[in-house]
């Protein structure tokens, strides 16, 4: 009988269980903030790290509009997560902004005047 190594006998293993976990489909959202005052040095190199956490995809800021827009999976973390790991991070979180405005209603019709 020929015997395996420790080493192959995981991989297999892993090669098994792996796509059990990691196949599933992910659910991609986008969070948009404003936020009050700019972050410090130390703010900015603490959200940086926030694309470490799993599930966190992308972070674009626009300084102009002082906004943070995050996109993350949404079958690993929630809004109020992401939400939670921006101000421990140290940034001055004001408010959620809505991703798109919503179109404005017709105006009414009038009836046509009866004759």
């Amino acid at each position: 009988m020929k015997r395996r190594c420790h080493r192959s006998i995981l991989v297999d293993w892993f090669q098994r269980v792996a796509h059990r976990c990691y196949h599933q489909a992910m659910t991609q959202l986008d969070v948009l903030y404003r936020y009050g005052v700019p972050p410090t040095e130390a703010a900015t190199l603490a959200i940086a790290n926030l694309r470490e956490v799993y599930g966190v995809r992308k972070l674009d800021f626009d300084e102009a509009q002082k906004t943070v827009r995050i996109e993350y999976d949404a079958t690993r973390l929630t809004e109020p997560v992401i939400h939670q790991l921006l101000r421990r991070a140290g940034l001055d979180v004001v408010e959620a902004l809505p991703m798109f405005t919503p179109p404005t209603p017709p105006p009414p019709v009038e009836p046509a005047p009866a004759s």
